[in-house]
């Protein structure tokens, strides 16, 4: 097959996506596909579009010529008279049989990317516009999710313009979580234990966004759940040696014990995997994705957020769990194109 690995972009997680990106385009390489890795935002002006999809390709020199643009992100995102689509980018997704998204992230997860492909018919792994609208604005998520009886953290949205500097009047209590509303990769995620720390993570956060989350904080274990066709693969526990599983802890090899499966009784496992195939349902999602939990001592466990296009690289959560079950990485990333490919048939 001719496939487009389209990664990169100008979202907080560029360079997670780029390493997803690499590690698929290799994974579909060695599998014989016509695989090629693209720069969603700055795209490729050199290459050759009578042999886009060749034989012989370096997946590493594409690696670094995405990189050699990291220079102008700034300037790209503060020029907003640009399109988002590089040079050539659409050409080369409508060449393709099928675009493998490994974006992360605002522009690539929030459903604009997805909206564009369906209006110039490319196809493209994962959920579609409605399903990566709902899951990334994790306000929307949270409805969605209390809504199918799916619990998640206590907890309110705030507006940037109607900020307010105290939990108390909102019926929680220190520790709480201050996150963005539609950041990843724990970008804009915080833990408070006082008013000065909420303060400041309010600063923090509002200036990435107009909006966001505040939580009450979940102490237990923390848990996360693939789901491809709307079937749940085994649970990975998630255990950072330090801290939270934050941007650091999620990216920083070795520190951070991953489990799977995860050390749970059956009925645990049982209940866990239902309430993540539940929220696949709830919030539409299409092909696969991924759902996080945290579950108290007591067993009561809680949704945090859905995951649309969850991280790509060989160790990644997905991945691992579905080494779990005897796939590994290249089966995988064919897996992930086949199911997506169902609803184009």
């Amino acid at each position: 097959m001719k496939i487009v690995v389209l990664c990169g972009g100008i979202s907080t997680e560029r360079d997670i996506s780029i390493v997803s990106g690499k590690g698929v385009c290799e994974a579909l390489r060695s599998r014989g596909h016509h695989a090629i890795l693209l720069d969603v935002f700055f795209g490729d002006a050199n290459v050759n579009l009578m042999d886009a999809f060749p034989e012989e390709y370096d997946v590493q020199a594409a690696v670094e010529h995405i990189h050699a643009h990291d220079g102008e992100i700034f300037k790209a995102v503060s020029n907003k008279s640009r399109a988002f689509f590089g040079t050539n980018v659409i050409k080369l997704c409508k060449m393709a049989d099928i675009v493998f998204l490994a974006l992360h992230g605002e522009n690539g997860e929030n459903g604009k990317v997805q909206a564009a492909f369906d209006l110039q018919r490319i196809r493209y792994t994962g959920a579609g516009p409605l399903g990566s609208a709902m899951a990334m604005d994790k306000n929307i998520t949270k409805l969605m999710l209390n809504a199918h009886g799916i619990p998640t953290p206590p907890g309110y949205t705030m507006k940037k313009s109607e900020r307010d500097d105290t939990v108390a009047e909102h019926g929680l209590e220190y520790p709480v979580v201050v996150k963005v509303c539609c950041g990843g990769s724990s970008v804009g995620v915080y833990m408070v234990h006082d008013d000065k720390e909420y303060a400041e993570a309010l600063d923090k956060a509002f200036s990435y966004e107009d909006s966001v989350i505040v939580e009450e904080y979940i102490d237990g274990r923390e848990f996360s759940v693939g789901v491809i066709e709307g079937e749940a693969l085994p649970v990975i526990e998630i255990a950072p040696k330090e801290g939270f599983y934050d941007y650091a802890n999620k990216y920083t090899p070795g520190s951070t014990v991953e489990t799977c499966p995860a050390e749970l009784d059956g009925r645990l496992t049982r209940k866990m995997k239902r309430y993540a195939e539940e929220g696949y349902k709830a919030l539409c999602l299409e092909g696969y994705g991924r759902l996080d939990f945290m579950m108290r001592e007591n067993g009561d466990m809680f949704c945090l957020e859905a995951n649309t296009l969850p991280g790509m690289t060989p160790t990644s959560l997905i991945p691992q769990e579905a080494a779990a079950l005897g796939i590994d990485y290249p089966t995988l990333c064919e897996k992930l194109i086949d199911v997506s490919l169902k609803r184009y048939r």
